[in-house]
């Protein structure tokens, strides 16, 4: 089950961030407390008591964190019940995209900006503060760039797509350390004065392309809305399962 492959990449992808709490592995972001870098994880066919979800509610309370996982249900289907008589709730059920490299289809893009992938610092930057304020995140600091740094590190890829009269980063994305060839295309954002321009495909059909040669045989992305999704249909990308954010609120 492609579920599992999921599971067992996001765990790795958590690396000495990982916190074991039976049966679940948690993400904690030390230096950020915005909810996609702070989620744990189930482990296949888990089936928690209450005592255990307690437990997990506990570990993030400590760290005055949302307690929330992000996981396919399809690859544990009995811990969404127990979650939810626990007092969580839905934040949203998303497609679970993927698709294969050879498979990518070239989207057209604008011809004043150019797709790359990027790996100094400098580029890390400007790609940080395209992706927090594409995502309303705050001012993109050094703790940013420096998880970039840790994406390439793995072995990750990261891509920026440049406005070739102003030589301005106005899109990006970044695809995730593969493990055993799966890893995840996230943060595809595109600065507001350039959307509509076909660069968000691109980027991710960068990423895909690429991600091959970096040891990414199964790329996958789970898209916010219908909108994001249709983009990734275009070049490629079909839907294989579902995942699900569930999170319990003060």
């Amino acid at each position: 089950m492609f579920g599992a492959d999921v599971h067992a990449y996001l765990r790795s992808a958590a690396g000495a961030r990982a916190h074991r709490h039976e049966p679940f592995t948690i993400r904690f972001d030390e230096h950020d407390d915005a909810l996609p870098f702070n989620y744990a994880i189930p482990d296949d066919a888990a089936d928690p008591t209450e005592g255990e979800v307690a437990a997990l509610v506990a570990a993030f309370r400590e760290r005055a964190r949302t307690p929330r996982l992000e996981y396919v249900p399809q690859a544990a289907p009995k811990v969404e019940g127990t979650l939810l008589a626990a007092g969580f709730t839905v934040e949203g059920r998303y497609p679970l995209l993927v698709c294969p490299p050879g498979e990518v289809v070239d989207a057209p893009v604008d011809p004043a900006v150019r797709v790359e992938l990027v790996t100094a610092d400098a580029d890390l930057w400007q790609v940080a503060q395209v992706m927090n304020a594409a995502f309303e995140a705050p001012e993109a600091t050094e703790h940013d760039v420096a998880r970039l740094r840790r994406v390439l590190d793995g072995g990750g890829i990261v891509a920026a797509a440049v406005d070739t009269t102003t030589g301005d980063v106005v899109g990006a994305g970044q695809a995730g350390s593969p493990h055993h060839g799966v890893a995840e295309v996230a943060g595809i954002a595109v600065r507001v004065s350039h959307r509509r321009r076909g660069i968000a495909g691109a980027v991710t059909a960068l990423l895909t392309r690429a991600g091959a040669d970096a040891g990414i045989s199964t790329p996958f992305l789970t898209p916010a809305d219908d909108g994001a999704a249709r983009v990734y249909a275009r070049v490629g990308y079909r839907r294989v399962g579902e995942a699900l954010h569930i999170s319990l609120r003060a």
